[in-house]
């Protein structure tokens, strides 16, 4: 599960023939020497993968080797490794917490941690333990039979007692049941570090395969060994399954050539019936074709059509689940998968469900009502540690992420070519004199959200070194935010459709109607709610002096989106003020302000700052960038632009 990557390896040159020269560290050197020890007869170029590297690789080797026996039962596990930057515990932190979301119990409760010895773990404590930690292994533990375990603890610690005997280290961990899906699981959170203190090293055979077998053997000594009944039952439920099953897998091994003869036979009568059963099923999906009696034709990708299938049949569940939550009926003739790769359009529509498409990666999906009168299902890639989706109702445009440099990278660009390589605020100032202070914070931010990529680095005097192929490192960082994050997300209303109609403030519903939000209504579904929404806006907006009808057409009044937003700011600074003894000022372009940042307002005109002085606030435009400073001095400009903001006196919170 580790490789050469894990560890950055950066060369110390001497002379021909040194010595002293510095020799590979870390996981690397180990598979070195692992390599060197097991001697000249090993087929280096072809043989040695590492795979037994670590503890536990003996029980792994064994286990690895050992078929599956009659009447033992199966445990799903998934693994991931996950690197931890030094000192940044944000991603722990954000594990253990969807670990604990809301409604995974039975009793549609937030789940709650445990370990080895307390069914309520200290995840606090856990994750300052971890600070120091260079890597986290996660599991998720899925018994085939955990409905029938009615307590999943006891279970998960004596896997995790049993893994501490095979591995010869006390192990530090925290665990969650989950109960919101079909098949209830367990998340497995380990650090990465034995007793010792060391780097807890686990061989890739033991995660593989040791462990499921440790597992499987343990739900075999709970429930008792199965039965065949219920083997014949399992296999009769992927008889008929559109989706990749083990009656699949088992044809294709018999068929290597994608041709099963009929000398091919299974095991056992059982399994025979259950395989033909099988055939006949994939004949009728066109993925076999039975040429002589007996003798079948598969399909050459048979697999990867089927997990297809299987994923698809999986979101159409998803999509009917998250709509029936919602109270809302969609037919589902209408359910669409928004796909970045196919769908160049953008995507407009309510949140009618969020969640996980896969919980090992924390791979995000949402639903959307949409106004093209469809439900669609868009996979949205990995939130960081303090991302979330907004909530349910919330009204959200999704626009497929384009893998190119923007012009914010060719202005760096031509900055450093003309500085030998280098970006700093001062050289772009200098190269364009009217640059304003938030355009160029915009272009630190993005230097910076390179840097911890390790794409470009930074210089002792507060500036980059961005190197001369600058424009192929910004596409290739483009490349890897398209993987981890495919869409680009825009909240176009915090609000539900229900609250727009007769709100106070500039409303998404108000940008529609003077046509800055573009993008036809479907006369069915959303589409139609929408349409009769911006009709009652309408007689609001006449009914408040803000429009008129004239011959037939609307009339809108001069900054009327501005007016909106200030009726509200005006009305919301008034109960700020009754509840603080601050006066409330109103700032304009040219005016700088400072304060301390008190916290995020979600108004219908959109998110706001409070910033609060000695004995005034103002309400600004919220940045996502102001998070990190609150509670903390800030100051900033008003520009035509947005405001650009600073910490302190010297450092920018954008850096």
């Amino acid at each position: 599960m580790h490789g050469v990557d894990d560890d950055e390896v950066k060369p110390k040159l001497g002379r021909i023939g040194n010595r002293k020269a510095r020799k590979p560290t870390g996981y690397l050197r180990r598979v070195r020497q692992a390599a060197e020890r097991a001697g000249p007869s090993v087929d280096r170029a072809s043989n040695f993968s590492g795979g037994r590297i670590g503890r536990g690789y003996a029980q792994g080797a064994v286990l690895a080797g050992r078929s599956r026996s009659e009447g033992r039962r199966r445990v799903v596990i998934k693994a991931r490794i996950v690197r931890i930057k030094a000192g940044d515990t944000g991603a722990v932190r954000a594990h253990l917490r969807y670990v604990q979301r809301d409604g995974v119990t039975r009793e549609g409760q937030p789940g709650e941690l445990y370990d080895a010895g307390s069914d309520r773990a200290d995840g606090k404590a856990f994750t300052e333990r971890s600070a120091g930690d260079r890597h986290q292994f996660r599991f998720i533990v899925a018994p085939e039979d955990s409905a029938e375990l009615s307590d999943l603890r006891p279970f998960i610690r004596d896997l995790m007692r049993q893994m501490e005997s095979d591995l010869g280290s006390r192990l530090d961990w925290v665990a969650a049941d989950h109960f919101n899906t079909g098949h209830p699981h367990s998340h497995v959170v380990l650090r990465g570090r034995d007793d010792a203190g060391h780097d807890l090293v686990i061989a890739r055979d033991y995660i593989a395969h040791g462990l499921r077998a440790r597992a499987g053997d343990l739900a075999t000594r709970e429930l008792g060994p199965e039965t065949e009944i219920e083997a014949a039952l399992k296999l009769q439920r992927e008889v008929t399954a559109e989706r990749f099953t083990r009656l699949d897998r088992a044809i294709l091994r018999d068929a290597p050539h994608g041709v099963l003869e009929p000398a091919q036979t299974a095991r056992g009568p059982v399994w025979h019936t259950m395989r033909m059963g099988r055939l006949r099923t994939l004949e009728r999906m066109g993925l076999a074709e039975e040429g002589k009696p007996g003798r079948w034709r598969l399909d050459a990708e048979l697999e990867a059509k089927l997990r297809r299938m299987g994923e698809r049949g999986d979101i159409i569940k998803t999509m009917h689940r998250e709509l029936t939550a919602a109270g809302i009926s969609r037919a589902s003739g209408s359910y669409a998968i928004f796909d970045p790769q196919h769908d160049s359009e953008r995507l407009i529509g309510r949140v009618v469900g969020e969640g996980f498409a896969d919980e090992l990666t924390e791979r995000r999906y949402v639903v959307i009502d949409g106004v093209d009168g469809r439900t669609h299902y868009a996979e949205v890639g990995v939130l960081g540690a303090n991302e979330e989706l907004p909530a349910r109702s919330t009204i959200l445009e999704l626009r497929p992420r384009s893998a190119a440099a923007r012009q914010i990278d060719r202005t760096i660009a031509e900055v450093a070519a003309a500085n030998r390589g280098r970006y700093s605020e001062r050289l772009h100032r200098e190269f364009d004199p009217q640059a304003s202070g938030e355009y160029i914070g915009t272009h630190v931010r993005r230097l910076e959200a390179m840097r911890r990529l390790g794409m470009v680095s930074r210089l002792a005097d507060d500036g980059w070194k961005v190197g001369e192929d600058y424009l192929d490192r910004a596409l290739r960082y483009e490349e890897l935010q398209r993987v981890r994050n495919p869409f680009r997300v825009a909240v176009l209303s915090w609000q539900s459709l229900e609250e727009l109609p007769h709100a106070v403030g500039a409303t998404w519903l108000d940008r529609k109607l003077l046509g800055k939000e573009t993008g036809g209504l479907a006369s069915i579904g959303f589409g139609a709610e929408v349409e009769t929404a911006l009709r009652a806006r309408r007689q609001w907006l006449i009914e408040e002096g803000l429009a008129r009808q004239e011959g037939g057409r609307m009339r809108f009044a001069r900054n009327m989106l501005r007016a909106l937003e200030e009726r509200e700011l005006a009305g919301t600074a008034v109960g700020i003020s009754a509840r603080t003894g601050l006066e409330y000022r109103n700032v304009r372009a040219g005016d700088n302000l400072s304060g301390v940042y008190k916290r995020m307002l979600t108004l219908n005109s959109g998110r706001y700052a409070l910033i609060e002085q000695s004995r005034e606030f103002v309400l600004v435009p919220w940045r996502p960038v102001l998070e990190r400073a609150r509670g903390q001095f800030v100051s900033g400009s008003v520009g035509g632009a947005g405001i650009s903001w600073s910490i302190g006196i010297k450092r920018g919170i954008g850096r």
